[in-house]
């Protein structure tokens, strides 16, 4: 690999190969953008993301088939009063004006006109100032036109005086389609401007900050093409998955041109050609920088083992991507900063025979107080890193998705009406399927809804449907507490593992199914558990592995990877207790940790393989507690601001509309900052210092 590599850039950094590589990149970006169509062209608002064989979606696959009044895609129709009682009049008089008008894609609704009055009393709050109306859209409808239908559903709601909030699955769809519409732009000119402004201020020069910047915008035009083309294929993109690619993205292209570019200016100090210069420098520097984005690769492609839809979907996309900043950050970034030669550094233009480091430096400082007093260091930080980490057993998960969107949003706010307006449970009733062979009795049908309600949660049950032979019941079961609450999931769980005793206890026959929001939940946090000790055990093993054959050592990676990980949960616990200090936020989506270790760990490796890698090569020339001391003064500042700037990058994420995406964004940040100054400053250093031993040492010398 170091031969191949070695090959490769000292190809690109000739003086007619720098000029071909930045060719080739250019054509490839123009014909892509020519002739493949772009990732927006084939985004979707959300995934359907339980695995086919999770107990909810079997369950209401056959519901479905049983019952065909369950196909569409549902919305529920809020309409509320502030002034005075709603009366049946003005529901039905808001229905005819949408039947009369032929909104498109509707394909039931409620017929309240037709309803005799004791019926219609379950669509109206107790207070009788808040009504509710489903309706169902044609389930091959886009969501685009599911917002046009809403729109005009609104205007008739308008004319009647009637305040209205569409909520219920189509509602959150079009609202999620309208956010992420504008946010994508928000995204993107918050990363290119924050990261303007970093390079700016912490380098001092134009150049510096726009060749990295140029880099990551070949790098974005030919992804964005790419996975245009695997969208055409197939594959679906989530707007989720695209903000956080984005992100990914631009981050790690600025972290590997951080990285040549602070070894090409040492090199520069002690070579008068540029092109001698930088070749020393992707000698020194291509491999490290090669390894650190193929750790982040594999930590991409380990989501391939996840069940869930969502986290399966990053796997394609965030593969796709690195390969691509990867192939950049030892062809494309090295080419550029030699095209620019030392004016890249203009006005602060490095000349040979400069200094290369100053001993007053601040990460020189620290390189001898690591050095010197290593016990210390390590007791310190180990204190921070633990009581951080001590927070985790306080975590609390939120189930219902749409907690996590603005609270200005019409279908959040619909939701939040419900909420106050209506019993909880209403909000998410639970459907029990029983599946018999022979016609049910009407014994038989009274003892399940007997054992269903034996249970202080719940509030009622009734029959909601029967074939017509009579083999299949549908109920409806409701319950006197808030439906994603964890006391009413654990309560359901456990109803489902005894379904079978149910019926065995009854002496009958058959299977029963549960579907439903409550019952999703459930699957959903049985599938994330599981996935994330799957995902967090192989990325863990596979990174290690690539460090062994990176590092010649078996017990150099045991210190890089354990840092990681301990810095992983102190960084969670540290980022889930201001989440709630600093922004109100109690509870986090059960989709957070696993997300967060991905990218803290991918990320986070990246640091100690540069630190490691820099301590081995002065290592050959120098004892232990030197070669740590150069390592952290060589590589502390470049490793310093890339952190920063790949935390704020991170950070941006605090823009998106989707309370998911601030906290993840938020906690990955902190962690970075921990594992920027913490991690790779002090607390590795200083075990390198207490457990590498010099070539007399009784320890045998790593290489």
């Amino acid at each position: 690999m170091n031969k191949l590599l070695h090959y490769v850039t000292d190809r690109v950094i000739t003086k007619k190969g720098m000029w071909v590589t930045i060719a080739v990149w250019l054509a490839a970006a123009i014909l892509l953008s020519v002739f493949a169509p772009g990732a927006k062209d084939y985004e979707v608002s959300s995934l359907d993301s339980l695995p086919d064989d999770a107990q909810s979606v079997i369950a209401q696959g056959k519901t479905d088939d049983y019952f065909e009044n369950n196909d569409g895609i549902p919305a529920i129709l809020v309409f509320q009063n502030h002034d005075s009682e709603l009366e049946l009049a003005d529901l039905t008089d808001a229905i005819s004006g949408i039947e009369d008008e032929g909104v498109p894609g509707i394909e039931s609704i409620v017929p309240l006109s037709e309803l005799p009055p004791e019926a219609t009393k379950g669509f109206f709050s107790e207070d009788r100032t808040t009504a509710i109306i489903p309706l169902n859209f044609d389930p091959a409808y886009e969501t685009t036109d599911i917002k046009d239908s809403l729109e005009q559903i609104y205007q008739i709601a308008e004319r009647t005086g009637l305040t209205l909030y569409v909520t219920g699955p189509a509602g959150i769809a079009a609202d999620t389609n309208d956010l992420f519409a504008r946010a994508d732009l928000v995204l993107i000119f918050s990363t290119v401007g924050i990261i303007l402004i970093l390079l700016i201020v912490i380098y001092r020069s134009p150049a510096l900050a726009l060749i990295p910047l140029l880099a990551a915008g070949f790098v974005y035009m030919i992804v964005n093409q790419l996975l245009g083309i695997l969208g055409q294929g197939g594959l679906l993109l989530s707007n989720q998955s695209l903000s956080i690619m984005s992100i990914l993205l631009f981050a790690s292209v600025i972290d590997y041109s951080l990285f040549v570019f602070s070894r090409y200016r040492e090199e520069l100090k002690t070579y008068d050609s540029k092109h001698e210069a930088m070749r020393e420098s992707m000698r020194n520097v291509g491999i490290p920088v090669f390894y650190s984005g193929a750790t982040v690769l594999a930590a991409m492609l380990v989501l391939f083992f996840a069940q869930y839809e969502d986290s399966r979907n990053f796997a394609p996309i965030f593969g796709t991507t690195m390969v691509v900043v990867i192939l950049s950050s030892v062809t494309l970034v090295p080419a550029l900063f030699t095209i620019f030669g030392r004016k890249s550094f203009w006005p602060l233009i490095p000349r040979v025979g400069d200094q290369h480091i100053k001993s007053s430096s601040f990460w020189s400082r620290v390189g001898r107080i690591v050095t010197r007093k290593p016990i210390i260091s390590i007791g310190i930080i180990g204190v921070f890193l633990l009581i951080s980490a001590s927070n985790v057993l306080n975590t609390s998960y939120e189930f219902n998705n749409l907690k996590s969107f603005p609270e200005d949003m019409p279908s959040r706010e619909g939701y939040a009406l419900l909420e106050e307006k209506f019993s909880p449970g209403d909000l998410a009733p639970t459907t029990v399927l029983y599946e018999s062979d022979e016609a049910i009795s009407e014994e038989v049908r009274e003892s399940l809804k007997s054992d269903l309600a034996d249970h202080e949660l719940v509030s009622n049950v009734r029959v909601d449907g029967i074939t017509e032979d009579e083999q299949v019941i549908s109920f409806s079961m409701t319950f006197a507490a808030n439906p994603y609450s964890n006391e009413v999931m654990d309560h359901l769980e456990e109803t489902i593992t005894n379904a079978d005793k149910i019926l065995e206890n009854r002496g009958i026959t058959g299977e029963l199914y549960f579907s439903g929001e409550t019952a999703a939940a459930i699957d959903d946090r049985s599938v994330n558990n599981r996935d994330l000790a799957v995902v967090m055990t192989f990325e863990t093993i596979l990174i290690f592995v690539m460090l062994i054959f990176l590092t010649g050592s078996f017990r150099m990676p045991i210190y890089m990877m354990g840092t990681i990980l301990v810095s992983y949960v102190a960084a969670l616990g540290l980022g889930m207790f201001l989440t709630e200090l600093f922004f109100g936020i109690e509870n986090i989506s059960n989709r957070v940790p696993m997300y967060s270790f991905v990218f803290l760990v991918a990320l986070g490796i990246d640091y100690n393989i540069i630190l490691v890698s820099r301590f081995m090569e002065e290592r050959k020339k120098h004892p232990v507690k030197k070669a740590v001391e150069l390592a952290v003064s060589n590589t502390g500042g470049v490793i310093s601001s890339a952190g920063l700037i790949l935390a704020a990058t991170f950070a941006v994420l605090m823009t998106q509309p989707i309370e998911f995406l601030f906290v993840f964004g938020f906690i990955v940040a902190v962690g970075i900052l921990m594992d920027t100054f913490l991690i790779r400053g002090v607390l590795l250093p200083g075990l390198l210092v207490l457990f590498e031993k010099d070539k007399a040492g009784k320890t045998e010398k790593s290489r």
